[in-house]
């Protein structure tokens, strides 16, 4: 009990923004729609597996009958040595037909349900990648790999033998059906007395097992996030000497994953159990009054035999349709996952007559915009602003003030919720949104370096570059000079998220990446503020020359990268409160003054 309530406290020091479990009745809709992955190969794999499938079936319901009715009745009854010898070499055949046809089918379904698994997670993470960023902003990363790599994984087992073993068992089934009345009318129905009360209490169960697995899907989504955040923030947790609480809150979520699954899986275990039972209460039924129909002689020892036969498989397809049920809870669980992120769609997107962005000089301009990420947060309020092409503009304020916002509207990471953010006249709800991006680069302060070589990373915005190009960007910043001195200058693997190298170097690259993209206009946001100040001013002599004929957006604390800035606006709680350049706004004493004395103080006190 203490040990509960002390994981309840962590939980609440810790804060994850988690999904929902998705409460809707079975949707045969959405079946249909999962099936659809199965198109591509509705001419080769599909129907080569559901013809070995045909073959298994036909065998299997054909061995019976000739085992019973035509070897022990017939044959052996009526001492016929040469169709019993015909009939054992049938027999054999039709073991051989089967093996082959069991190998095959084992193969190309296989080979279908990966083919179908590839599809989706394909189409999953592209879809991923085209959402707005209001999407991520809303869900942890450790989320959106669950949905990506847990959830498809869980159809495996469905595409794989789910779907053609359903085919199978049904195909199965009804022929089973089929021969039994044919042999017996009397006999199976009294062995089908059970079915009804076994279809109830199975159909009870239903819900409760798909819910379960809902559960499940929202506790490994909830352990994924916190062991991402974990990894990510490994650092500040040792700082702050906070491994402890964090392995207890990882104890909390890992014992609350283990113990749906253990839920769920109780749950599947009573289904085949079940089954079982009720075979057993069938072959009872079954060996009572098949015994009286023979000695009345209403039915013959050989159908008897048959009839068991087919009795025997009639419960080994309830049972397996019981575990298909099962993955198809277990897959509808996890569908549901997937296809509400694949219905979700981009706040930003290309309109249908949206045109492609020819080169731009430049200008940008806002008129009346207002943005709010939400109803509460009201980010921009009425800016209207000009920055003409090729001018360096800077954006200044506190926290908070709407100078980041302004960044993601001009590359259309969002859109205004009113009036119009424009290039060079043009309203950027206009035209494609890769058109507009193509000319445009983006520094953060948080620069992000991906696992490859140096050179892969610098060319990252421009991959046709040849290695001329890339040298000559990182040149022209002052990368060059580092980057000759790692092992292997430029084909050095760097790891994830560059760890080999410094704050410094990693901001360098990002630079060295924008600059060789060649954009016409080129947004730093706080770029400089994780550099010292030798390198800052590497930076400032280099961007002097490469920022010509530009436009060039700097958000900026540190006021003195911002000084020789053509035109500089100062935010202050999403409204535009001063601009004008430099010298104009000192002159103003008024908040950029202010901002800049109090700066003067702060480093004079250092």
């Amino acid at each position: 009990m203490k040990k509960k309530q002390e994981q309840s406290t962590i939980q609440k020091r810790f804060h994850y923004s988690s999904d929902q479990v998705i409460d809707k009745s079975f949707n045969w809709e959405q079946l249909w729609r999962l099936l659809t992955y199965l198109k591509p190969y509705s001419k080769s794999l599909l129907p080569l597996s559901i013809i070995t499938v045909i073959i298994n079936t036909a065998v299997r319901l054909a061995i019976p009958i000739l085992i019973g009715v035509y070897t022990l009745d017939k044959a052996i009854r009526q001492k016929d040595g040469n169709l019993l010898f015909i009939l054992v070499g049938v027999i054999a055949g039709l073991y051989i037909l089967n093996y082959i046809a069991n190998v095959l089918r084992i193969r190309w379904m296989n080979m279908l349900g990966q083919g179908v698994i590839y599809d989706l997670r394909k189409h999953l993470f592209s879809h991923v990648q085209g959402l707005s960023h209001r999407f991520f902003d809303q869900r942890s990363g450790g989320s959106i790999l669950v949905r990506i790599m847990n959830d498809i994984n869980s159809l495996q087992e469905l595409f794989t033998n789910g779907v053609i073993n359903l085919l199978m068992d049904m195909i199965l089934l009804i022929g089973i059906i089929v021969i039994l009345f044919t042999l017996s009318p009397e006999l199976t129905l009294a062995v089908m007395v059970i079915l009804p009360i076994m279809f109830f209490i199975s159909t009870s169960l239903r819900k409760n097992i798909r819910r379960s697995w809902q559960v499940v899907r929202l506790k490994q989504a909830k352990l994924n996030s916190h062991l991402n955040e974990s990894i990510q923030g490994i650092r500040i947790t040792q700082a702050f000497t906070q491994e402890k609480e964090n392995m207890e809150y990882f104890d909390g979520v890992n014992t609350e994953t283990f113990d749906s699954w253990q839920t769920a899986t109780k749950k599947n275990a009573m289904f085949r159990p079940f089954v079982e039972l009720t075979n057993a209460v069938g072959t009872a039924v079954l060996i009572w009054y098949g015994v009286h129909l023979i000695q009345s002689g209403s039915l013959e020892l050989g159908e008897f035999v048959s009839f068991a036969f087919y009795l025997g498989m009639f419960w080994e397809p309830i049972s397996r349709l019981g575990q298909v049920y099962n993955q198809l809870l277990i897959g509808m669980a996890s569908s549901e996952r997937i296809f509400e992120f694949l219905d979700e769609q981009p706040i930003v997107n290309d309109k249908d007559n949206a045109n492609e962005l020819k080169q731009i000089k430049g200008h940008i301009s806002f008129e009346n915009v207002d943005f709010a990420y939400d109803e509460e947060r009201k980010a921009l309020k009425g800016i209207s602003l000009e920055m003409g092409a090729g001018q360096t503009v800077a954006l200044v304020g506190h926290t908070g003030s709407g100078k980041t916002t302004i960044a993601n509207l001009i590359s259309r990471f969002y859109d205004p919720t009113a009036g119009k953010v424009k290039i060079d006249g043009i309203d950027l709800r206009d035209v494609t949104v890769a058109s507009l991006r193509n000319q445009i680069s983006i520094v953060l302060q948080d620069t992000f370096i991906f696992s490859g070589t140096i050179k892969e990373n610098i060319r990252f915005g421009r991959p046709d570059a040849s290695d001329e190009e890339v040298i000559e960007a990182a040149k022209a910043i002052g990368a060059d000079e580092f980057i000759q001195k790692l092992p292997k200058g430029y084909d050095t693997e760097v790891e994830e998220r560059g760890n080999i190298l410094s704050v410094g170097e990693r901001q360098l690259l990002s630079f060295a990446r924008a600059l060789l993209a060649d954009p016409r206009i080129i947004i730093l946001d706080e770029a400089t503020a994780s550099i010292d100040t030798e390198t800052e001013v590497k930076i400032q002599s280099a961007l002097k020359r490469l920022l010509s004929g530009r436009t060039a957006i700097i958000i900026a604390h540190r006021l003195s990268t911002i000084r020789e800035s053509d035109n500089i606006f100062v935010l202050d709680h999403g409204e535009i409160i001063e601009k004008g350049n430099h010298d104009s706004l000192m002159d103003q004493q008024g908040e950029y003054y202010e901002l800049v004395k109090a700066q003067f103080r702060m480093l004079e006190a250092i």
